[in-house]
Protein backbone atom coordinates (compact mmCIF):
# COMPACT_ATOMS: atom_id res chain seq x y z
CA UNK A 1 0.00 0.00 0.00
CA UNK A 2 1.35 3.65 -0.95
CA UNK A 3 0.18 6.78 0.34
CA UNK A 4 -0.26 9.45 -1.98
CA UNK A 5 -0.44 13.00 -0.04
CA UNK A 6 -1.41 16.27 -2.21
CA UNK A 7 -2.30 19.75 -2.35
CA UNK A 8 -4.26 19.67 -5.35
CA UNK A 9 -1.76 21.01 -7.54
CA UNK A 10 1.02 18.97 -6.97
CA UNK A 11 2.15 15.62 -4.63
CA UNK A 12 3.43 16.59 -1.47
CA UNK A 13 4.56 13.33 -0.63
CA UNK A 14 4.57 9.48 -1.47
CA UNK A 15 4.77 6.84 1.96
CA UNK A 16 4.66 3.25 2.24
CA UNK A 17 3.35 1.12 4.54
CA UNK A 18 5.81 1.39 6.86
CA UNK A 19 5.98 5.49 6.76
CA UNK A 20 8.64 5.54 4.72
CA UNK A 21 9.68 7.97 1.56
CA UNK A 22 9.14 7.09 -1.60
CA UNK A 23 10.53 8.72 -4.64
CA UNK A 24 8.38 10.18 -6.88
CA UNK A 25 8.22 13.16 -10.77
CA UNK A 26 7.92 16.28 -7.83
CA UNK A 27 7.02 18.35 -11.49
CA UNK A 28 3.99 15.87 -12.14
CA UNK A 29 0.01 16.39 -11.97
CA UNK A 30 -1.29 14.65 -9.18
CA UNK A 31 -3.36 12.50 -11.81
CA UNK A 32 -0.36 11.67 -14.42
CA UNK A 33 2.22 11.38 -10.70
CA UNK A 34 -1.04 8.55 -9.92
CA UNK A 35 0.22 7.00 -13.24
CA UNK A 36 3.59 7.31 -12.74
CA UNK A 37 3.52 5.37 -8.85
CA UNK A 38 1.06 2.42 -10.56
CA UNK A 39 4.01 1.55 -13.52
CA UNK A 40 6.59 1.44 -11.41
CA UNK A 41 3.97 -0.66 -8.51
CA UNK A 42 1.67 -2.52 -10.51
CA UNK A 43 0.70 -4.95 -7.76
CA UNK A 44 0.46 -2.17 -5.18
CA UNK A 45 -2.90 -0.36 -3.86
CA UNK A 46 -2.87 3.40 -4.12
CA UNK A 47 -4.15 5.84 -1.29
CA UNK A 48 -4.23 9.35 -1.74
CA UNK A 49 -5.00 11.96 0.61
CA UNK A 50 -5.32 16.04 0.62
CA UNK A 51 -2.49 16.63 2.73
CA UNK A 52 -5.33 18.72 4.79
CA UNK A 53 -6.91 15.31 6.08
CA UNK A 54 -3.97 13.26 6.33
CA UNK A 55 -4.21 13.50 10.63
CA UNK A 56 -8.28 12.07 9.54
CA UNK A 57 -6.93 9.46 7.38
CA UNK A 58 -8.77 5.80 8.86
CA UNK A 59 -5.41 4.14 7.87
CA UNK A 60 -6.44 0.74 10.55
CA UNK A 61 -9.90 0.21 7.91
CA UNK A 62 -8.17 0.76 4.87
CA UNK A 63 -7.78 -3.07 4.25
CA UNK A 64 -10.88 -3.79 5.24
CA UNK A 65 -13.10 -1.63 3.04
CA UNK A 66 -10.99 -2.16 0.50
CA UNK A 67 -11.36 -6.03 0.41
CA UNK A 68 -10.90 -6.63 -3.62
CA UNK A 69 -8.69 -5.17 -6.13
CA UNK A 70 -11.85 -4.33 -8.40
CA UNK A 71 -13.01 -1.19 -6.39
CA UNK A 72 -12.32 2.45 -6.97
CA UNK A 73 -13.24 4.38 -3.45
CA UNK A 74 -13.74 8.13 -2.32
CA UNK A 75 -14.88 9.95 0.06
CA UNK A 76 -15.76 14.08 -0.25
CA UNK A 77 -16.55 15.28 3.19
CA UNK A 78 -17.74 18.43 1.63
CA UNK A 79 -21.98 19.11 1.90
CA UNK A 80 -22.08 18.93 -2.61
CA UNK A 81 -20.22 17.29 -4.89
CA UNK A 82 -17.62 18.39 -7.04
CA UNK A 83 -19.67 18.69 -10.25
CA UNK A 84 -22.03 20.15 -8.30
CA UNK A 85 -26.05 19.69 -7.75
CA UNK A 86 -26.81 20.93 -11.41
CA UNK A 87 -25.63 17.52 -12.65
CA UNK A 88 -28.51 16.26 -12.08
CA UNK A 89 -30.17 17.75 -14.98
CA UNK A 90 -28.34 15.30 -17.03
CA UNK A 91 -28.19 12.45 -15.16
CA UNK A 92 -31.26 10.33 -13.66
CA UNK A 93 -29.45 7.45 -11.91
CA UNK A 94 -29.00 6.79 -8.37
CA UNK A 95 -25.36 7.76 -8.64
CA UNK A 96 -25.99 11.33 -8.41
CA UNK A 97 -27.95 11.44 -4.98
CA UNK A 98 -25.54 9.56 -2.83
CA UNK A 99 -25.85 8.93 0.87
CA UNK A 100 -22.71 10.22 2.93
CA UNK A 101 -23.74 8.38 5.99
CA UNK A 102 -22.74 5.05 4.57
CA UNK A 103 -20.75 2.93 1.52
CA UNK A 104 -22.69 4.06 -1.88
CA UNK A 105 -22.55 3.33 -5.03
CA UNK A 106 -21.52 6.52 -7.01
CA UNK A 107 -19.40 7.56 -10.22
CA UNK A 108 -18.60 10.84 -8.30
CA UNK A 109 -14.89 10.32 -7.09
CA UNK A 110 -13.31 12.95 -4.59
CA UNK A 111 -9.77 14.37 -4.48
CA UNK A 112 -10.13 14.65 -0.33
CA UNK A 113 -9.14 11.10 0.13
CA UNK A 114 -9.56 7.64 -2.03
CA UNK A 115 -8.18 4.20 -3.04
CA UNK A 116 -7.72 2.62 -5.74
CA UNK A 117 -5.51 -0.40 -7.40
CA UNK A 118 -2.56 0.01 -9.35
CA UNK A 119 -3.81 -2.30 -12.14
CA UNK A 120 -6.67 -0.27 -12.57
CA UNK A 121 -5.35 2.81 -13.19
CA UNK A 122 -2.91 1.06 -15.91
CA UNK A 123 -6.11 -0.71 -17.30
CA UNK A 124 -7.44 3.02 -18.06
CA UNK A 125 -4.09 4.67 -19.12
CA UNK A 126 -6.22 6.19 -22.27
CA UNK A 127 -8.29 8.16 -19.25
CA UNK A 128 -6.34 11.42 -20.39
CA UNK A 129 -4.24 13.00 -16.52
CA UNK A 130 -5.58 16.37 -16.19
CA UNK A 131 -4.18 19.00 -14.03
CA UNK A 132 -7.68 18.60 -12.14
CA UNK A 133 -7.36 15.60 -10.30
CA UNK A 134 -11.07 15.80 -8.82
CA UNK A 135 -11.99 15.89 -12.88
CA UNK A 136 -9.67 12.92 -13.58
CA UNK A 137 -11.08 11.00 -10.66
CA UNK A 138 -14.83 12.01 -11.74
CA UNK A 139 -14.00 10.87 -15.44
CA UNK A 140 -12.64 7.61 -14.53
CA UNK A 141 -15.22 6.28 -12.72
CA UNK A 142 -17.95 7.49 -14.80
CA UNK A 143 -15.99 5.64 -17.90
CA UNK A 144 -15.25 2.27 -15.72
CA UNK A 145 -18.30 2.03 -13.83
CA UNK A 146 -20.66 0.69 -16.90
CA UNK A 147 -17.24 -2.01 -17.53
CA UNK A 148 -17.29 -3.58 -14.20
CA UNK A 149 -15.51 -1.45 -11.76
CA UNK A 150 -17.13 -0.59 -8.55
CA UNK A 151 -17.08 2.38 -7.09
CA UNK A 152 -17.93 3.75 -3.65
CA UNK A 153 -18.34 7.18 -1.42
CA UNK A 154 -16.85 5.46 1.75
CA UNK A 155 -16.98 7.39 4.76
CA UNK A 156 -14.93 5.01 6.66
CA UNK A 157 -11.85 6.22 4.67
CA UNK A 158 -11.70 9.62 7.30
CA UNK A 159 -11.84 9.10 11.06
CA UNK A 160 -13.98 12.66 11.13
CA UNK A 161 -16.10 14.01 8.39
CA UNK A 162 -17.20 17.32 9.63
CA UNK A 163 -14.61 19.07 7.54
CA UNK A 164 -17.14 20.55 4.90
CA UNK A 165 -17.11 23.89 2.82
CA UNK A 166 -19.03 24.44 -0.62
CA UNK A 167 -16.61 24.58 -3.35
CA UNK A 168 -17.45 27.35 -6.50
CA UNK A 169 -19.34 25.27 -9.10
CA UNK A 170 -18.07 25.70 -12.61
CA UNK A 171 -20.34 25.69 -15.49
CA UNK A 172 -17.53 25.41 -17.88
CA UNK A 173 -16.03 22.12 -15.96
CA UNK A 174 -19.97 20.66 -16.17
CA UNK A 175 -20.43 21.54 -19.67
CA UNK A 176 -17.16 20.21 -20.45
CA UNK A 177 -17.68 17.14 -18.46
CA UNK A 178 -21.17 16.61 -19.57
CA UNK A 179 -20.10 16.70 -23.64
CA UNK A 180 -17.49 14.11 -22.54
CA UNK A 181 -19.40 11.40 -20.45
CA UNK A 182 -23.05 11.86 -21.91
CA UNK A 183 -25.00 12.04 -25.71
CA UNK A 184 -24.80 14.84 -26.89
CA UNK A 185 -28.49 15.96 -26.34
CA UNK A 186 -27.86 15.99 -22.98
CA UNK A 187 -25.79 18.95 -23.50
CA UNK A 188 -28.95 21.17 -24.85
CA UNK A 189 -30.87 19.39 -22.12
CA UNK A 190 -28.39 20.72 -19.77
CA UNK A 191 -28.56 24.65 -21.32
CA UNK A 192 -32.16 24.74 -21.78
CA UNK A 193 -32.87 23.57 -17.78
CA UNK A 194 -30.33 26.18 -16.35
CA UNK A 195 -32.35 28.55 -18.60
CA UNK A 196 -36.15 27.45 -17.63
CA UNK A 197 -35.32 26.49 -13.71
CA UNK A 198 -32.15 28.80 -12.82
CA UNK A 199 -32.34 32.29 -15.35
CA UNK A 200 -29.21 31.67 -16.56
CA UNK A 201 -27.87 31.67 -19.95
CA UNK A 202 -24.37 29.74 -20.07
CA UNK A 203 -23.66 30.47 -23.47
CA UNK A 204 -19.86 30.44 -23.47
CA UNK A 205 -19.48 27.17 -21.65
CA UNK A 206 -21.77 25.48 -23.96
CA UNK A 207 -19.95 26.69 -26.58
CA UNK A 208 -16.84 25.77 -25.88
CA UNK A 209 -17.88 22.08 -24.16
CA UNK A 210 -17.88 21.17 -28.28
CA UNK A 211 -14.28 21.49 -28.24
CA UNK A 212 -13.67 18.53 -26.09
CA UNK A 213 -13.58 14.84 -27.28
CA UNK A 214 -16.13 11.97 -26.37
CA UNK A 215 -14.41 9.38 -23.50
CA UNK A 216 -17.57 7.09 -24.13
CA UNK A 217 -15.92 5.34 -27.17
CA UNK A 218 -13.28 3.80 -25.16
CA UNK A 219 -11.97 0.06 -25.11
CA UNK A 220 -11.38 -0.48 -21.92
CA UNK A 221 -11.16 -4.10 -20.22
CA UNK A 222 -11.04 -4.75 -16.75
CA UNK A 223 -12.52 -8.56 -16.94
CA UNK A 224 -8.63 -9.49 -16.66
CA UNK A 225 -7.68 -8.25 -13.17
CA UNK A 226 -8.82 -11.13 -11.21
CA UNK A 227 -9.04 -11.66 -7.39
CA UNK A 228 -11.71 -12.67 -5.05
CA UNK A 229 -12.88 -10.54 -1.71
CA UNK A 230 -11.51 -10.63 2.07
CA UNK A 231 -14.69 -10.38 3.31
CA UNK A 232 -16.51 -13.41 4.86
CA UNK A 233 -19.78 -12.66 3.16
CA UNK A 234 -20.90 -16.10 3.08
CA UNK A 235 -20.68 -18.25 6.45
CA UNK A 236 -23.26 -20.85 6.73
CA UNK A 237 -24.29 -21.23 2.89
CA UNK A 238 -28.10 -21.79 4.22
CA UNK A 239 -30.75 -20.07 2.04
CA UNK A 240 -34.45 -19.65 2.29
CA UNK A 241 -37.03 -19.03 -0.89
CA UNK A 242 -39.72 -16.51 -1.09
CA UNK A 243 -42.99 -16.85 -3.76
CA UNK A 244 -45.63 -14.71 -4.42
CA UNK A 245 -47.99 -16.23 -6.39
CA UNK A 246 -51.51 -15.30 -7.99
CA UNK A 247 -53.21 -18.20 -10.64
CA UNK A 248 -49.86 -19.81 -11.88
CA UNK A 249 -50.34 -22.98 -10.55
CA UNK A 250 -48.41 -24.93 -13.39
CA UNK A 251 -45.71 -22.27 -13.08
CA UNK A 252 -44.76 -22.42 -9.26
CA UNK A 253 -44.71 -26.05 -9.45
CA UNK A 254 -41.78 -25.92 -12.28
CA UNK A 255 -40.01 -23.17 -10.15
CA UNK A 256 -40.62 -25.94 -6.95
CA UNK A 257 -38.96 -28.73 -9.12
CA UNK A 258 -35.70 -26.38 -10.29
CA UNK A 259 -35.61 -25.52 -6.53
CA UNK A 260 -35.55 -29.16 -5.28
CA UNK A 261 -32.65 -30.25 -7.99
CA UNK A 262 -30.25 -27.24 -6.95
CA UNK A 263 -26.84 -28.59 -5.39
CA UNK A 264 -27.49 -26.21 -2.98
CA UNK A 265 -31.05 -27.78 -1.61
CA UNK A 266 -32.69 -24.47 0.27
CA UNK A 267 -33.90 -24.45 3.81
CA UNK A 268 -37.25 -23.54 3.17
CA UNK A 269 -39.68 -22.29 0.78
CA UNK A 270 -41.96 -20.02 1.88
CA UNK A 271 -44.96 -19.54 -0.83
CA UNK A 272 -47.93 -16.81 -0.52
CA UNK A 273 -50.65 -17.58 -2.92
CA UNK A 274 -53.46 -14.86 -3.75
CA UNK A 275 -56.93 -14.77 -4.28
CA UNK A 276 -58.89 -12.13 -3.72
CA UNK A 277 -62.31 -14.08 -4.13
CA UNK A 278 -63.91 -14.21 -1.08
CA UNK A 279 -64.83 -18.04 -1.21
CA UNK A 280 -61.91 -19.43 -2.34
CA UNK A 281 -59.65 -21.85 -1.05
CA UNK A 282 -55.78 -23.11 -2.52
CA UNK A 283 -55.53 -24.61 -5.68
CA UNK A 284 -51.68 -25.80 -4.40
CA UNK A 285 -52.33 -29.01 -3.77
CA UNK A 286 -48.97 -30.28 -4.65
CA UNK A 287 -47.44 -28.82 -1.76
CA UNK A 288 -48.78 -31.46 0.63
CA UNK A 289 -49.59 -33.82 -1.76
CA UNK A 290 -45.44 -34.54 -2.96
CA UNK A 291 -42.57 -34.61 -1.28
CA UNK A 292 -40.08 -32.17 -1.45
CA UNK A 293 -36.58 -31.74 0.35
CA UNK A 294 -37.12 -28.27 2.07
CA UNK A 295 -39.94 -27.57 4.59
CA UNK A 296 -42.87 -25.69 2.74
CA UNK A 297 -44.14 -22.50 4.86
CA UNK A 298 -47.52 -21.80 2.86
CA UNK A 299 -49.54 -18.84 3.23
CA UNK A 300 -53.00 -18.23 1.76
CA UNK A 301 -54.49 -15.13 1.73
CA UNK A 302 -57.36 -13.14 0.23
CA UNK A 303 -55.64 -9.59 -0.29
CA UNK A 304 -54.13 -9.58 -3.95
CA UNK A 305 -50.74 -7.77 -4.27
CA UNK A 306 -47.18 -8.35 -4.45
CA UNK A 307 -45.84 -6.24 -1.66
CA UNK A 308 -48.16 -7.28 0.63
CA UNK A 309 -47.46 -11.07 -0.58
CA UNK A 310 -43.59 -10.34 -0.39
CA UNK A 311 -43.52 -8.54 3.11
CA UNK A 312 -45.66 -11.13 4.48
CA UNK A 313 -43.29 -13.86 2.71
CA UNK A 314 -40.33 -12.05 4.61
CA UNK A 315 -41.49 -12.18 7.84
CA UNK A 316 -40.90 -16.12 7.40
CA UNK A 317 -37.62 -15.94 6.39
CA UNK A 318 -34.67 -17.83 9.27
CA UNK A 319 -31.89 -18.58 6.60
CA UNK A 320 -28.26 -16.78 6.34
CA UNK A 321 -29.83 -15.73 2.76
CA UNK A 322 -32.81 -15.21 0.68
CA UNK A 323 -33.52 -15.69 -2.96
CA UNK A 324 -36.47 -13.51 -3.73
CA UNK A 325 -37.90 -15.34 -6.74
CA UNK A 326 -41.02 -15.05 -9.21
CA UNK A 327 -43.30 -17.62 -9.92
CA UNK A 328 -42.74 -18.24 -13.54
CA UNK A 329 -39.07 -18.84 -14.32
CA UNK A 330 -36.57 -21.06 -15.17
CA UNK A 331 -32.81 -22.12 -13.81
CA UNK A 332 -30.29 -24.66 -14.04
CA UNK A 333 -29.27 -26.99 -11.05
CA UNK A 334 -26.55 -25.08 -10.12
CA UNK A 335 -28.05 -21.39 -10.36
CA UNK A 336 -27.64 -20.86 -6.27
CA UNK A 337 -24.78 -22.94 -6.04
CA UNK A 338 -22.90 -20.39 -8.80
CA UNK A 339 -24.77 -17.68 -7.57
CA UNK A 340 -22.59 -18.09 -4.01
CA UNK A 341 -19.66 -18.37 -5.84
CA UNK A 342 -20.03 -14.93 -7.65
CA UNK A 343 -21.18 -13.47 -4.16
CA UNK A 344 -17.63 -14.64 -2.35
CA UNK A 345 -15.58 -13.77 -5.07
CA UNK A 346 -16.92 -9.92 -4.98
CA UNK A 347 -18.05 -9.90 -1.28
CA UNK A 348 -21.61 -8.52 -1.16
CA UNK A 349 -25.05 -9.19 0.56
CA UNK A 350 -26.99 -8.44 -2.74
CA UNK A 351 -27.14 -9.53 -6.04
CA UNK A 352 -29.49 -9.35 -9.19
CA UNK A 353 -29.20 -12.51 -11.56
CA UNK A 354 -29.82 -11.82 -15.11
CA UNK A 355 -33.71 -12.28 -15.82
CA UNK A 356 -34.53 -12.46 -18.89
CA UNK A 357 -37.11 -13.48 -21.26
CA UNK A 358 -35.96 -15.77 -23.97
CA UNK A 359 -34.22 -14.22 -27.16
CA UNK A 360 -34.19 -10.77 -25.16
CA UNK A 361 -30.74 -9.26 -25.19
CA UNK A 362 -28.74 -8.95 -22.49
CA UNK A 363 -27.69 -4.92 -21.50
CA UNK A 364 -24.71 -6.04 -19.71
CA UNK A 365 -21.70 -9.35 -19.60
CA UNK A 366 -19.95 -8.13 -16.74
CA UNK A 367 -20.43 -7.74 -13.21
CA UNK A 368 -21.76 -4.11 -12.59
CA UNK A 369 -23.25 -2.10 -10.18
CA UNK A 370 -27.03 -1.89 -11.27
CA UNK A 371 -29.61 0.74 -10.75
CA UNK A 372 -32.14 -1.42 -10.02
CA UNK A 373 -33.39 -4.45 -7.79
CA UNK A 374 -35.51 -7.40 -9.07
CA UNK A 375 -37.72 -8.20 -6.39
CA UNK A 376 -37.68 -11.80 -8.58
CA UNK A 377 -34.88 -12.63 -9.32
CA UNK A 378 -32.41 -11.46 -6.25
CA UNK A 379 -30.33 -13.09 -3.26
CA UNK A 380 -29.85 -11.26 0.00
CA UNK A 381 -28.13 -11.74 3.01
CA UNK A 382 -31.31 -12.26 5.23
CA UNK A 383 -30.15 -9.34 7.99
CA UNK A 384 -30.21 -6.92 4.97
CA UNK A 385 -33.74 -7.50 5.26
CA UNK A 386 -34.77 -6.80 8.26
CA UNK A 387 -34.94 -3.17 8.07
CA UNK A 388 -36.13 -3.01 4.69
CA UNK A 389 -40.07 -3.46 3.64
CA UNK A 390 -42.20 -3.65 0.38
CA UNK A 391 -43.81 0.08 0.87
CA UNK A 392 -47.25 -0.68 0.55
CA UNK A 393 -47.50 3.04 -1.54
CA UNK A 394 -46.05 1.19 -4.47
CA UNK A 395 -49.13 -2.08 -4.60
CA UNK A 396 -50.78 -2.18 -7.74
CA UNK A 397 -48.14 0.38 -9.54
CA UNK A 398 -44.35 0.18 -11.12
CA UNK A 399 -41.27 0.75 -8.78
CA UNK A 400 -41.99 -1.29 -6.09
CA UNK A 401 -38.77 -3.05 -6.43
CA UNK A 402 -37.13 -0.42 -6.96
CA UNK A 403 -37.41 1.25 -4.11
CA UNK A 404 -36.63 -1.63 -1.86
CA UNK A 405 -33.06 -1.52 -3.80
CA UNK A 406 -32.66 1.84 -3.11
CA UNK A 407 -33.71 0.94 0.80
CA UNK A 408 -30.90 -1.41 0.88
CA UNK A 409 -28.65 0.76 -0.49
CA UNK A 410 -29.50 3.45 1.58
CA UNK A 411 -28.36 0.99 4.53
CA UNK A 412 -24.89 0.70 2.90
CA UNK A 413 -25.59 -2.48 0.83
CA UNK A 414 -24.81 -2.14 -2.36
CA UNK A 415 -27.01 -4.64 -5.03
CA UNK A 416 -24.49 -6.07 -8.10
CA UNK A 417 -25.85 -7.19 -11.19
CA UNK A 418 -24.65 -11.09 -12.29
CA UNK A 419 -24.74 -11.69 -16.30
CA UNK A 420 -24.03 -15.28 -15.16
CA UNK A 421 -26.11 -17.59 -13.56
CA UNK A 422 -28.94 -16.60 -15.70
CA UNK A 423 -33.02 -17.23 -15.26
CA UNK A 424 -35.45 -17.62 -18.02
CA UNK A 425 -38.17 -15.48 -17.37
CA UNK A 426 -41.49 -17.22 -19.17
CA UNK A 427 -43.80 -14.36 -18.58
CA UNK A 428 -46.48 -16.68 -18.10
CA UNK A 429 -50.39 -15.35 -18.47
CA UNK A 430 -51.89 -13.81 -15.57
CA UNK A 431 -53.88 -16.05 -13.53
CA UNK A 432 -57.68 -16.46 -15.11
CA UNK A 433 -59.57 -15.22 -10.82
CA UNK A 434 -56.79 -11.85 -10.96
CA UNK A 435 -58.86 -8.53 -11.33
CA UNK A 436 -57.84 -5.36 -12.19
CA UNK A 437 -57.24 -2.90 -9.37
CA UNK A 438 -59.03 0.49 -9.31
CA UNK A 439 -56.76 3.05 -8.37
CA UNK A 440 -57.68 6.36 -6.21
CA UNK A 441 -56.62 8.80 -8.74
CA UNK A 442 -58.29 6.81 -11.93
CA UNK A 443 -61.23 9.00 -11.82
CA UNK A 444 -59.97 12.36 -11.55
CA UNK A 445 -60.79 14.60 -14.26
CA UNK A 446 -57.34 15.78 -14.61
CA UNK A 447 -54.86 12.48 -14.79
CA UNK A 448 -51.65 12.53 -12.95
CA UNK A 449 -48.67 12.15 -15.25
CA UNK A 450 -46.57 10.64 -14.39
CA UNK A 451 -48.08 8.18 -12.74
CA UNK A 452 -48.62 8.60 -8.49
CA UNK A 453 -45.90 5.69 -7.84
CA UNK A 454 -43.12 6.67 -10.43
CA UNK A 455 -43.58 10.07 -8.74
CA UNK A 456 -43.33 8.09 -5.31
CA UNK A 457 -39.88 6.97 -6.25
CA UNK A 458 -38.91 10.43 -7.41
CA UNK A 459 -39.18 12.18 -4.27
CA UNK A 460 -37.83 10.19 -2.35
CA UNK A 461 -34.36 9.18 -4.11
CA UNK A 462 -34.24 11.96 -6.44
CA UNK A 463 -32.67 15.25 -6.44
CA UNK A 464 -34.33 18.55 -7.09
CA UNK A 465 -32.71 18.65 -10.05
CA UNK A 466 -33.25 15.30 -10.99
CA UNK A 467 -36.78 15.66 -10.56
CA UNK A 468 -36.63 18.95 -12.87
CA UNK A 469 -34.75 17.08 -15.45
CA UNK A 470 -36.97 14.39 -15.47
CA UNK A 471 -39.73 17.35 -15.59
CA UNK A 472 -38.68 18.41 -18.93
CA UNK A 473 -37.54 15.07 -20.89
CA UNK A 474 -41.83 13.59 -19.57
CA UNK A 475 -42.67 16.76 -21.33
CA UNK A 476 -41.10 17.07 -24.39
CA UNK A 477 -41.87 12.70 -24.68
CA UNK A 478 -45.52 12.88 -24.50
CA UNK A 479 -46.46 16.02 -26.10
CA UNK A 480 -45.92 13.69 -29.79
CA UNK A 481 -48.53 11.23 -27.89
CA UNK A 482 -51.73 13.34 -26.86
CA UNK A 483 -54.11 15.16 -28.24
CA UNK A 484 -53.27 19.37 -27.32
CA UNK A 485 -51.04 20.17 -30.36
CA UNK A 486 -51.18 24.36 -29.03
CA UNK A 487 -47.71 24.16 -26.73
CA UNK A 488 -48.79 26.59 -24.63
CA UNK A 489 -52.34 24.99 -23.88
CA UNK A 490 -50.01 21.56 -23.60
CA UNK A 491 -47.85 23.41 -20.89
CA UNK A 492 -51.15 24.23 -18.92
CA UNK A 493 -51.97 20.99 -19.06
CA UNK A 494 -49.24 19.50 -18.28
CA UNK A 495 -48.72 21.43 -15.22
CA UNK A 496 -51.85 20.71 -13.87
CA UNK A 497 -51.06 16.97 -14.31
CA UNK A 498 -47.59 17.35 -13.17
CA UNK A 499 -49.19 18.57 -9.52
CA UNK A 500 -51.94 16.08 -9.36
CA UNK A 501 -49.24 13.26 -9.64
CA UNK A 502 -47.34 15.20 -6.74
CA UNK A 503 -50.84 14.79 -4.51
CA UNK A 504 -51.17 11.46 -5.21
CA UNK A 505 -47.66 10.35 -4.53
CA UNK A 506 -48.04 12.63 -1.14
CA UNK A 507 -51.00 10.49 -0.11
CA UNK A 508 -49.20 7.31 -1.47
CA UNK A 509 -45.80 8.16 0.66
CA UNK A 510 -48.16 8.08 4.07
CA UNK A 511 -49.07 4.66 3.58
Amino acid sequence: MLFIYHTDTAISRVENALGEQVDFDTTATVSSGLQQIARKNPQATLVWCRVAYAPYLNIAALPTVFHHPKLLLSFDPNSSSFLGDCIGYVDESLFVNVNKKVRFPTWQMSSAVGMVHASVLLKLSEIACQQDLDYYLNSVAKVAMPKGLLCYSEPKLLLDQNHSKDLKKSLFVLFRFVQQHYKTRWVFLLFLNLLWYENKLPFLPFFLSFFYKKRTRTKIDLEDINGVSNKNEVQQKTIDVIIPTIGRKKYLHQVLKDLAKQTIVPQKVVVVEQNPMDTSVSELDYLTTESWPFKIKHIFTHQAGACNARNLALQEVESEWVFMADDDIVFEADFLENSFLAIEKYGVSAVSANCLRENEKNSFNTVVQWQSFGAGCSIVRSHVLKKSAFRMGYEFGYGEDTDFGMQIRNQGTDVLYLPEPRILHLKAPVGGFRTKPILAWQKDQIQPKPSPTVMLFQINHKTKQQNLGYKTILFFKYYQHQSIKNPYTYFLVFKKQWNKSLYWAAKLNRL
